[in-house]
């Protein structure tokens, strides 16, 4: 065939020239069935047609906020929010995500792995099509492989806290380098026969993420033919389970931190203009330019900051000097891939091998299967790093030894595989503190240099308080710890000390004395009614605040405590014309013009975080997210979940708020596996065309 200025392209060129959008999926094939709750339940013959179809029905429910993480991980989220999406766009250029994954797609994604995303991008822009009014940046279409890769790339970078290095630099602050702890988190713990009254294998997937946005959960069924058949939860976009349970097996994620990202100064060459020495040899910067846009007066801006790459990594210039960032998600592309294997492994071993691609940069890792096996690791991607350096700070950039390149390999992370107490457990807190003391790894065989927690945290405490001196459990029981509303008996905050706040005496701080009895005299159970709960929250509320001036023992004095107690109390007089309020006076969960009385406070087992909403009252816009209990035996695989709000993101849905009450209630939806069960019980079935 001939085109423009006469030049011939024969059929093979003008196919691969198309190969993105050519389609290798038929709708037809693919089964999306819609439960009471509007879960889709998808079913196709191979794992591309399903992924077809979770694209299109996470379209279906929320396609905006697929776009905006799509948006931010390919440079393009300022073209549609302006000044608000320019610091992503700036830092998803600054590692140069889509010129890692255009060198490295081909080697390093599996041609197995490649039908997959590219049947789940084929689904994406059908529904786009089908719907240009909804699509936000007509330069995001059509989706590709390498552009959906692009986005995790970003996401990743973000998760392994990088970014906190990225904006110490931006902001002239490269005194407060790694990333503070923090009080957010998720929970996960699993038991097998040793434990369970009926010879069961229990596993609690109860990940804290926010309610709402890009890093919520949506929830779905896959199911193909090739093997796949799993349910769980995934972040809005992403093409496969992120953490769930199939026939076989089930796992979840809990957020973890080693030391996973580091931060370099660089020697300047002070004869020649942008270059840095490294052992004694000159070095150019390379030199980029990242690009976002600014509206302003209805236009759209665009507007240049440079950026430069050393041998090191991601290289910016401030006040104080030049500091490079480096940390191994920037060398690596397959974490979807492994999650996809993860998926469709049916036991211990194919799941292990999964594990050891080492392709998902962190994350603790519980695990459970119908064989009665319980696992435990804090997954992380670390690097080798040169002994005789205070990697916890900036480290000199001016020498090769601090240029890691290897890695630990997965067989050298903390972790626990059948333990001879029958459980394990995380919170976000250390690694050595996984089970009962007899089976926990020992810190002493980890170089401290890996940087592992081995603290202790208010939720892995009342766990611990849960478990002690028990010998057995039912489901019943283990559903009840984990909806556990209680602090322990005594606090465990890593960030700050607060002892002296239960040996106050009210009558020698009378203009406090009725707040601080509350606290006092509180069981430590948020219960929505509780007004001890009440008490506790305003106070914890006003002395975050706070935590600037405490000591380097992190200790509240009991004169600082007697003012955050009067701020606390002035702040419920303003609000609520009382000294305190029960807790869901005060903390509500909200979804559209839905409010009710929330429970949970930060770091007990059932959280809740909170931001300021209206009337002095917060809203809860983090903890309890997707919750998924799962029972294993012989027979399979029982599964039990709940949402927060429900499965559509559109107001207009009847799905937008309808998992609220059971949300709230603490209870569950039971999601069979069965193929034939859905086709008997679905409430709409059709195709995604």
């Amino acid at each position: 065939m001939r085109i423009k200025n006469n030049i011939v392209v024969t059929t093979s060129l003008l196919l691969l020239f198309l190969n993105t959008t050519i389609a290798q999926v038929n709708p037809k094939n693919i089964d999306i069935l819609r439960d009471a709750y509007g879960v889709p339940h998808i079913f196709g013959k191979t794992d591309a047609e399903t992924a077809y179809g979770l694209a299109w029905a996470n379209a279906e429910d929320d396609f905006e906020t697929m776009q905006l993480g799509y948006l931010a991980g390919n440079a393009l989220l300022s073209k549609h929010l302006g000044l608000q999406g320019a610091s992503a766009d700036f830092v998803t250029q600054l590692i140069q995500g889509k010129e890692y994954v255009n060198a490295h797609y081909e080697k390093d994604i599996s041609p197995a792995y490649k039908k997959v995303i590219s049947g789940f991008c084929e689904g994406l822009n059908a529904y786009a099509a089908k719907h240009p009014k909804e699509v936000l940046v007509k330069k995001l279409f059509p989706m590709t492989p390498k552009k959906l890769l692009t986005y995790t790339y970003l996401q990743l970078f973000v998760m392994s806290e990088s970014d906190a290095l990225v904006s110490a630099i931006v902001g002239n602050k490269t005194d407060a380098l790694k990333p503070k702890e923090s009080v957010t988190g998720s929970n996960t713990f699993g038991m097998n026969s040793i434990l369970t009254e009926d010879g069961g294998a229990y596993l609690a997937i109860n990940p804290h993420q926010p309610l709402e946005g890009p890093t919520s959960w949506y929830e779905a069924h896959l199911h193909s033919e090739e093997g796949t058949n799993i349910v769980g939860a995934l972040f809005p976009g992403a093409p496969s389970i992120l953490l769930g349970s199939n026939e076989y097996l089930g796992w979840a994620h809990t957020v973890n931190k080693p030391d996973k990202a580091d931060i370099y100064v660089l020697e300047l060459d002070p004869k020649k203009k942008d270059h840095y020495m490294v052992d004694g040899v000159s070095y150019p910067l390379e030199r980029f330019k990242a690009k976002v846009f600014l509206k302003f007066l209805g236009l759209k801006i665009g507007v240049k900051k440079k950026f430069y790459k050393s041998m090191f990594g991601p290289t910016l210039k401030n006040k104080q000097g030049v500091f490079a960032v480096r940390t191994p998600s920037l060398f690596e592309i397959r974490a979807l891939e492994q999650w996809w294997r993860m998926n469709k492994a049916q036991n211990y071993n194919q799941f292990r091998e999964a594990l050891d691609m080492l392709a998902i940069p962190g994350f603790n890792i519980g695990y459970a299967d119908v064989n009665d096996t319980i696992f435990y690791v804090s997954n992380a991607l670390i690097p080798k790093r040169a002994p005789g350096y205070d990697w916890t700070k900036i480290v000199p950039g001016n020498t090769k030894k601090t240029l890691w390149s290897q890695y630990y390999d997965f067989d050298q992370m903390p972790q626990v595989l059948q333990p001879a107490s029958g459980y394990f457990y995380n919170t976000n807190h250390s690694p050595f503190i996984s089970s009962a003391l007899a089976d926990q790894p020992n810190p002493k065989d980890f170089n401290k240099d890996m940087g592992f927690e081995t603290f202790d945290n208010n939720r892995s405490v009342r766990f611990a308080e849960l478990m002690k001196g028990r010998e057995s459990l039912n489901f019943e029981d283990f559903k009840r710890i984990k909806y556990d509303r209680q602090l322990p008996e005594q606090l465990s905050y890593t960030f700050m000390n607060l002892d002296s706040l239960w040996l106050m005496e009210p009558s020698k701080t009378p203009a406090v004395s009725g707040i601080l009895k509350a606290v006092q005299q509180w069981d430590k159970k948020a219960d929505p009614d509780s007004y001890g709960a009440g008490a506790y929250a305003l106070f914890y509320f006003q002395a975050r605040k706070h935590l600037s001036h405490l000591d380097a023992r992190k200790t509240f004095s009991r004169k600082q405590l007697a003012v955050i107690l009067a701020e606390a109390q002035a702040y419920s007089q303003e609000h609520f014309k009382e000294d305190f309020v029960p807790l869901g006076r005060f903390v509500k969960v909200v979804r559209g013009s839905e409010e009710r009385p929330s429970f949970g406070l930060p770091d007990v087992l059932a959280a809740m975080h909170g931001v300021p909403y209206k009337e002095g009252m917060l809203r809860v816009t983090a903890g309890e997210s997707y919750i998924q209990l799962a029972h294993f035996s012989r027979e399979g695989a029982r599964i039990y979940s709940v949402v927060p709000f429900g499965s559509s993101n559109r107001p207009n849905s009847p799905h937008y708020a309808d998992q609220l009450d059971l949300y709230m209630a603490g209870k569950t939806k039971e999601m069979p596996l069965s193929k034939a069960f859905w086709y008997e019980n679905y409430k709409e079935k059709y195709h995604p065309d």
